[in-house]
């Protein structure tokens, strides 16, 4: 069956086509390149893994409770409404909010993909091109594994989030080349970290632990990427081509912020939408959420040098700007630590059937019963 037919809404069955400006760069440079980033393109080579083989796919998902995470996570939990809601209802609740976050997550992806593609393309330099193609078969299998785990695991998916793919479409219409960068390596894929994170260390799945923390691994050397490539090019600019980066981040992070909020749940589900949200935002778990999802932004946009007095303002508001303070490497390299934990375990299951296996085989050779 087409993933059409999985959709909570209909959605288009052409392509979204988002035109793009600027120029594909090509440069004539083949020997100079910074260390930093050619170390960073030899470790995005030999980081490459397969999706099909490195994931147990085997391991059963609740799709009512995809992340199977405590009833206390629920935005809506202690309100009257949730109260009133009966064990079926909340189970449907529950098997949409898992089918929209991951969905969230794929589109994001494929987006991801497309401004990776986007920045081999336009970027002036050729060790930032290296680079960024290898990011590209990094989402290309990022996108391969979420299609994978939406359709078999929850067999829903939701639409694209309408403040993603305006974010998408900026990053990509601009003729600027660091734009799709701006966009893509510090906003989108910042909050996918911290929001992967999130669900990475809260999740009681061990299936959504292991994707996660696979996917983390790849995206932490992605937001490394832009830190890098922008960082020398933002000292350069004047102050009116670094007010417009800076307006960019600001609308750019409330887009990210409300991005998460999940309306089209309520929306399609037939539930008060403006009572729900308003739990949604005065719950105590999604104002947690919301500082946590800009750990990964905020000091990055700080790195790469945009901190205007707007930017902080901004920031202020959102009640955000204590992420300032974040040490990235150190967040960087718990995300390799937990992929290699996760990688250990899953050797230890596959290390442990293999080991019944043998001692099933040795039982019945002794004419004993076949389990050992």
């Amino acid at each position: 069956m087409s993933s059409f037919d999985f959709y909570t809404a209909p959605v288009p069955t052409e392509t979204w086509n988002v035109p793009m400006a600027g120029a594909a760069r090509f440069t004539w440079e083949y020997d100079d390149g910074r260390d930093r980033l050619l170390s960073l393109y030899q470790k995005g080579k030999d980081k490459q893994w397969d999706a099909a083989k490195r994931i147990d796919w085997d391991l059963e998902v609740d799709p009512n409770n995809v992340a199977a995470l405590p009833e206390q996570f629920n935005p809506l939990y202690g309100s009257d409404i949730w109260d009133r809601m009966p064990q079926k209802a909340r189970d449907e609740f529950g098997r949409h909010q898992g089918a929209w976050l991951f969905s969230q997550f794929l589109h994001g992806e494929q987006g991801a993909l497309n401004v990776s593609a986007r920045i081999v393309q336009s970027v002036p330099d050729l060790d930032s091109k290296f680079y960024a193609a290898t990011q590209t078969m990094d989402e290309a299998r990022h996108v391969e594994l979420y299609a994978r785990f939406v359709h078999e695991k929850i067999g829903m998916y939701y639409p694209i989030n309408q403040d993603l793919a305006r974010l998408l479409a900026e990053s990509l219409e601009d003729s600027r080349w660091d734009l799709p960068y701006l966009g893509m390596q510090v906003l989108i894929e910042g909050l996918a970290l911290a929001a992967f994170g999130l669900y990475r260390d809260m999740s009681g799945n061990p299936l959504v632990k292991q994707i996660l923390a696979y996917v983390m691994q790849d995206e932490a050397r992605h937001v490394a990427f832009g830190r890098l490539a922008l960082r020398d090019y933002y000292a350069e600019l004047t102050d009116r081509e670094r007010a417009e980066r800076e307006e960019f981040v600001v609308e750019g992070c409330h887009l990210m912020r409300d991005r998460f909020k999940g309306r089209e749940i309520f929306e399609n589900l037939g539930m008060p939408v403006g009572r729900c949200m308003e739990y949604v935002e005065h719950s105590e778990m999604f104002t947690l959420y919301q500082s946590l999802l800009f750990s990964r932004i905020v000091p990055c946009v700080r790195d790469v040098g945009l901190w205007g007095e707007r930017v902080q303002d901004a920031y202020r508001a959102m009640g955000v700007l204590d992420n300032a303070k974040a040490d990235l490497e150190a967040l960087m390299r718990q995300d390799e630590e937990i992929a290699d934990r996760a990688d250990a375990e899953r050797h230890e299951r596959e290390l442990a059937a293999r080991q019944a296996e043998v001692a099933a085989a040795i039982s019945l050779g002794n004419g004993g019963p076949v389990t050992p």
